[in-house]
Order: C-alpha cells, then structure tokens, then sequence
C-alpha cells in the first residue's frame, strides 16, 4: 500500500514529537524527532514519515497530503488523542477508503477504548509496531498479524501481542537517519539541552528500572534493555556528518543508555576518533570509571532524572537510586566536566508542601546545567496511573482542557493540585535567580556571542511561558469561581 506515517498537527507551543508528545506547553523551542515513526517508514518501500508540527503543517495541509495514502499510520498519546482523532476523521472524510492505524501509548494501553472513540480509527497496533505495520502495509490479512487491535464488521478484535525485538532483530533495522534525511529538515528540530542543530537516535529499547510513573518501559517497550551492537551504532553514527553536515550534537535517546555499562563504553571508544559530541539519557548511579570514558569519548551532557530529593518519595516510586549515591554520581560528573539536564517531578505519591521545598533545596544543592520541572502525569498503563485512581488522587481527567493546557491531575488529603501546580514556577524560579546561577550564565554570554544570543532568546521564551502559565492558572480559578 502506499503509505503514511503521520506526526500529526499538535496544539499551539505543544511541546512536540511523535516520541514526546507531553501535555506540556514548552518553556522554550523544542521539537524531538519522529524516531519510532522513522523506523518502520524505512521498513516499506516508498513510504513517506511526515512529521507536521516542526515543519509547520496545519490540519488542511495535512489531510490534503494524507487523503492520497492508502493507509496513514498516525502516533497519538493520551493528551494528544482528542486532537489526533479530529485529524484522523478529516482523513477518513477525505478518502472514506483510506486506512487509518493508531499507534503509541495510549492505544497500547486501551486499544478498545481507542478504537470506540471514533469510526475513522480502523486499527490500533500496540507495543512495538514496526513489523505490524509493515504487514498491514503489504495487505497481509489483518487477523494474521500479531500486535494490533482491529475492527470490522462492527466487531473490535484483539490479536495477540508479538513479541518484543531481539538484539539481533534490532540490528536489523533500518537507520532511522537515512529516514530522516530523506523526509525530515533536521534544522527544524531543537532540544533545549542540546547544542543546536542536533540529531536523535536510539541506541536500544527498554529500561530496565521500574520507576512507577515511566510510560514506556511499562507500556510500549518492556523492562529488558535490548540494545543494538557497538558496531551497528557506530556504522550509523560515522555517516551522520555527511547527512547532517551542520550538526553540533548526536543524541542517545534511549531511556536509560548506561543501563549496560561495558556496552556504553565499548560504544564511548569507537566514537572517540569520529571526534563527535554526543549527549544522552542516564541514571545517577554510573561508576566513575565508566563516566571517564564516555566523557574521554565525546559526552557532553547527561539527561539524569532526579525526580525528587526526598527519600520516602523515590522508595513510593520504586526509583531504585538513593540519594547518597545521586550526590556522588552528580560530583563525579561535575569532576570530570560533565555537564547535566536534571528533571524533577511535583505530585508524585508522598508529595507535601514540606516535600517540595527539599526537593528544591536538592536541586540547588545538584546544580545542574539546566533543569526541567515536570507535573507527575498518570498515563494509563502505568503504576502510578492505578495508585492515584485507586486512593481517589485523580484530580482531573483527561490531562488537558480542550485548548491543549496542561492541567495538575493529581492532588493529596494535604496538597491541592492548586498548590502543585504554582510551585513549578516556585521551583524554576528558586533554581535560576540564584545569584551562582545569573553570575554563571553571565560568564557563559561573555565568551561565547552565540552562546548569549541562546541564553537571552530561550530567557524570553521562559519568562514568556511562566506568564501564560499563571493567566492560565488565574483563568481556570475564574471559570470555577
């Protein structure tokens, strides 16, 4: 069939990307790469991966272009659904014989509810979709084809699922970056802790830690780190500059790349001589050698999730490091010149007002590079997801209004999701205006031109965030009032 593979159009300032497509308003530029989109568009041939949101597609644009695909494989999310499915019924309106599969978490999660939600949806695959969706695209008969849900004839049916890729079959797959120079303009793409234009990929899939919030390892990928070779990685990764010729920065974007640290070195030593800066996902819990390496191999930064600095909480959440050992990780890196993304969570089980405020002063005490502050979100399929529905601690369902803002959908007997919600920019605030903060930042602008025309525009844009985010705030207690 000719196929579709379809990011589809997102709200205004979406923090978006088929991999990432939070119920957050960005506080500064973003866009993540379309990567498990990329990998089975490279599976069949002449297939197109448009990803709409970076490069500026309104809905119109994107059902003009879509209505000519004879299937049209779409990744949507819990917050992203409502939206997704208006696109999806344009689609089918536009070509009534148009095939439409739905794919990502949230259809992994509630494939029944996804399919009832609208006529237009015909398939919803689930877990790891690559090679059910290069079956359906080949016109395999749909009840032979492990891993998606399906209705006909007015009947819903559940296939069983496939199972997860090997180590092997992963070697297998295409380069997701041949895929994106062919469709995608990487210049389009920005993440705030990366050195711009940069480029992602994955490395592996699973996580192997059972962090109660985390979608993917519970839903979509499973709990075993299934990893690619060194070699295969390194064969991708020696071709990017000649795709990529202005890139400044390769992203791992696996959820937990150190997860195998013999293999992290292994990947850090065949990288060194492409003389490549690489950043990535990591646990606070790497030894100092295997840091020396990496960072001996071209790692500039780490993506390291704190989530809160408070001990109760990161044993509710099964987060499986102690923050003794998250103190010792963090001055290794900082020893070795490491620098580090931290991300915290408001509102995850255990949270008090007392709790925050520990939190913030451990994240003082960390002093990252940058920071992100996150609300604890319950998708469903996950385990906080059932913890909050089974105490009565849902505050709000869906996770976003009809505009696309982000709502606080958790609240506890002593903190309102009021009270959770204002003190993400208490946090920012309490983090950034520190006079060792300002006087860093002022020192990066001094020497570096480009590096103060960065730090001023993505200021504003920050600024300009925390704003709309107290109208919206002032706005929601009016509506309720």
């Amino acid at each position: 069939m000719k196929t579709l593979f379809l990011n589809p159009p997102s709200y205004d300032d979406f923090d978006g990307g088929a991999g990432s497509r939070y119920q957050a308003t960005r506080e500064v530029w973003s866009f993540w790469y379309p990567t498990w989109l990329a990998y089975p568009a490279g599976l069949v041939p002449g297939a197109r991966l448009l990803d709409a949101p970076p490069h500026g597609y309104t809905p119109a644009q994107t059902v003009a272009e879509a209505k000519g695909y004879d299937l049209t494989v779409i990744h949507t999310s819990t917050p992203s659904l409502k939206m997704d499915i208006r696109t999806a019924e344009s689609i089918k309106a536009a070509n009534r014989n148009s095939i439409i599969a739905f794919v990502g978490g949230h259809p992994t999660a509630r494939p029944e509810e996804t399919l009832k939600l609208s006529d237009a949806i015909d398939i919803a695959a689930r877990k790891e979709f690559d090679h059910s969706m290069v079956e359906v695209a080949q016109g395999l008969e749909w009840s032979k084809i492990g891993g998606i849900s399906y209705r006909r004839n007015g009947f819903i049916h559940h296939n069983p699922d496939r199972p997860a890729l090997t180590n092997e079959e992963l070697d297998q797959l295409p380069f997701v970056t041949e895929v994106y120079d062919n469709n995608l303009d990487y210049l389009k793409y920005n993440s705030p802790y990366c050195q711009y234009p940069y480029v992602s990929m994955y490395t592996g899939r699973g996580c192997p830690a059972r962090c109660t919030f985390c979608l993917w390892p519970q839903v979509t990928q499973g709990h075993r780190y299934r990893v690619r070779s060194a070699e295969n990685v390194y064969e991708e990764v020696a071709a990017m500059k000649a795709k990529f010729p202005k890139m400044k920065e390769l992203f791992f974007d696996d959820d937990t790349f150190t997860a195998d640290a013999a293999r992290a070195r292994q990947i850090a030593r065949l990288l060194k001589p492409l003389g490549i800066t690489w950043s990535t996902n990591s646990r606070a819990n790497v030894d100092y050698e295997t840091l020396k390496v990496m960072k001996d191999g071209g790692l500039r930064l780490f993506v390291v999730g704190y989530e809160s600095g408070n001990a109760d909480i990161l044993k509710n959440i099964k987060k499986g490091v102690r923050l003794d050992r998250a103190r010792r990780f963090t001055k290794d890196c900082h020893d070795l010149g490491i620098l580090i993304h931290g991300t915290f969570i408001l509102g995850l089980p255990g949270e008090t007002r007392e709790t925050i405020e520990e939190t913030m002063r451990f994240a003082r005490e960390m002093d990252c590079e940058t920071i992100q502050v996150s609300l604890a979100s319950p998708y469903p399929g996950t385990e906080l997801f059932e913890y909050v529905t089974a105490h009565g601690y849902l505050a709000v369902d869906p996770l976003l209004d009809e505009a696309g803002y982000q709502k606080c959908t958790v609240q506890y007997p002593n903190l309102s999701a009021d009270d959770i919600y204002q003190s993400v920019e208490r946090f920012y605030r309490s983090f950034y205006f520190r006079p060792r903060y300002i006087f860093k930042s002022v020192r990066k602008m001094l020497t570096s031109s480009e590096e103060c025309r960065r730090l001023l525009k993505e200021g504003m844009q920050f600024l300009s965030t925390m704003r709309q985010r107290r109208a919206q705030l002032r706005h929601a207690s009016m509506t309720e009032a």
